[in-house]
């Protein structure tokens, strides 16, 4: 039996993005059910950018890509966990997570590329 996913009013939900592995946290975006629907027929993560109007893959200009081991539904059907096995970084900053950062600013995360190599 497959879950309802309540997209709500602006057809998006949000998507917590967490390596399968190591339970770490690496990003989060939104999910349409356009987006959704990729992502279980290809088994990698697609997204929908909000900014840019538009359905994306993750790494499909990047190259870091996360293959979807798993997809979960919270209890209310409006928020969904991806478990995935990231290859290279999660963050278009260069670094593994987007949440590399404390709120005063320190720097706790990795950095694992160079941004101005991969995004020309």
């Amino acid at each position: 039996m497959t879950v309802d996913v309540d997209f709500g009013d602006d057809g998006l939900v949000p998507a917590v993005a967490q390596d399968a592995e190591t339970g770490e946290v690496l990003m989060l975006a939104y999910v349409s059910p356009e987006a959704l629907d990729r992502t279980r027929e290809t088994g990698y993560a697609h997204y929908y950018s909000r900014s840019r109007d538009e359905l994306w893959k993750k790494g499909g200009s990047s190259g870091h890509l996360q293959p979807v081991r798993e997809v979960r539904v919270d209890c209310d059907a409006d928020t969904l966990l991806y478990l995935v096995d990231q290859e290279g970084g999660a963050c278009h900053t260069g670094h593994r997570s987007c949440f590399y950062r404390t709120v005063d600013g320190e720097v706790v995360g990795e950095k694992v590329f160079d941004p101005d190599d991969v995004y020309e």
